[in-house]
């Protein structure tokens, strides 16, 4: 097994993370109100910021802030697996 480096790694969670969340977008759409559709969509949010750096001349506003459910896990692993074999 070739090691993989960390571009590489960051690239599968990424790319997972938005087909999982473009599936889940598709999911909310389809099923109706219920339980399975609040399985699915339910998520924790993490943030970070905003931090501002004022320079005088230049402002700057930095954050990052992520929102992960099942369905972008789903998406991290289907990717991760399609993936491993490329």
């Amino acid at each position: 097994m070739r090691k993989k480096n960390l571009w590489w790694i960051l690239l599968v969670l990424v790319l997972g993370a938005l087909v999982g969340s473009a599936l889940g977008e598709v999911l909310a759409l389809i099923l109706p109100a219920g339980v399975v559709r609040d399985f699915f969509l339910r998520a924790a949010e993490f943030s970070v910021g905003p931090a501002e750096i004022n320079l005088v001349v230049v402002r700057f506003t930095l954050g990052f802030a992520m929102k992960l459910n099942i369905s972008g896990v789903l998406g991290i692993l289907l990717v991760g697996y399609i993936l491993r074999w490329s």
